[in-house]
């Protein structure tokens, strides 16, 4: 009988690439992780790994068997949950990952109305920016999350279910009295001489920023880079620099001016979950609650979204 534990081991390893990687994700030894998937290819009678040098790749049957495992894994998690349901009330935790923007306007009151609606759901937010929720969804460190599809590495599997949330606009923030908070929309060829404020490189808003002023024909001079946006409106409120920002990400008791670019710029903001995850009535009801949203400011709703 296939061991659930070696299977998720396996689903791991086919996500993330390398047995160290799925030993620092589990908090156990790469020998460890070794030993588990060589009894795992001992009880299958089947070879699962090669090597490729020092590191190993999965054959095409360890390929079968990692995503056909994931299958089987979510199914039993579903069955556990339906044995637990009472009255088929969602219950258990979900993980919820959310960029942080998203934070405060959609997951935080998300949670709050679920835990008045459904009292035996969990929801546990955890903040994840599009560079790292697509893999973390995947390797089941997260249920469900709020990301934008604009990302380049998004991981676009038929595994992957995706629901449009809304668009938001990509906006320059000014301090106040900045001579191009008189433009109604601006030309980031203006912006050349300016003193930047970025996220953190290799973030999803670090790369925009740097593609959008590249096009623009300069590089950004950087003041500083923070992972915090609103680190990032502060000293652009302090005078010191100017940023582009999400327009969710800047919120209005802060001394700054937003101005869309003459190219206007926006992401697509999704909820995405794994199909047939579980356990999947409480990730229904997370999803229904995300969509059933008030107005936020600066997000724009699809047509067939929900208000």
């Amino acid at each position: 009988m296939l061991n659930p534990w070696r299977l998720r081991l396996l689903g791991l390893l086919d996500s993330l690439g390398t047995i160290r990687a799925v030993a620092e994700t589990l908090h156990l030894s790469p020998s460890t992780v070794s030993q588990q998937l060589a009894v795992l290819e001992a009880e299958t009678h089947s070879q699962l790994l090669a090597r490729a040098g020092r590191r190993v790749r999965l054959t095409r049957t360890g390929v079968a068997l990692a995503r056909r495992g994931r299958e089987i894994l979510d199914r039993m998690a579903e069955a556990e949950a339906e044995l637990r349901a009472l009255n088929d009330e969602p219950i258990g935790t979900v993980r919820l990952g959310a960029f942080q923007s998203a934070i405060h306007p959609l997951a935080v009151p998300t949670a709050a109305r679920l835990a008045d609606s459904h009292p035996h759901l969990h929801v546990e937010l955890i903040e994840s920016e599009p560079h790292e929720s697509g893999s973390a969804l995947r390797t089941g460190e997260l249920d469900v999350i709020v990301t934008t599809t604009d990302y380049v590495e998004f991981p676009w599997d038929r595994d992957l279910e995706i629901i449009p949330l809304g668009t938001d606009p990509v906006v320059l923030v000014l301090p106040k009295g900045h001579p191009l908070a008189n433009r109604r929309v601006v030309d980031l060829a203006a912006c050349a001489a300016e003193t930047w404020a970025c996220d953190r490189p290799g973030s999803y808003l670090a790369e925009l920023t740097a593609r959008l002023c590249r096009e623009a024909g300069f590089a950004p001079r950087v003041a500083c880079r923070f992972s915090n946006y609103l680190l990032a409106v502060q000293h652009v409120e302090a005078g010191r620099s100017v940023t582009l920002l999400p327009a969710m990400a800047v919120a209005p008791n802060y001394a700054v001016v937003t101005r869309e670019l003459t190219t206007p710029v926006h992401r697509n903001v999704a909820i995405v979950v794994r199909r047939g995850t579980a356990p999947r009535a409480a990730v229904d009801a997370v999803v229904g609650a995300l969509l059933d949203h008030p107005e936020i400011p600066g997000l724009s709703v699809p047509a067939s979204g929900g208000d």
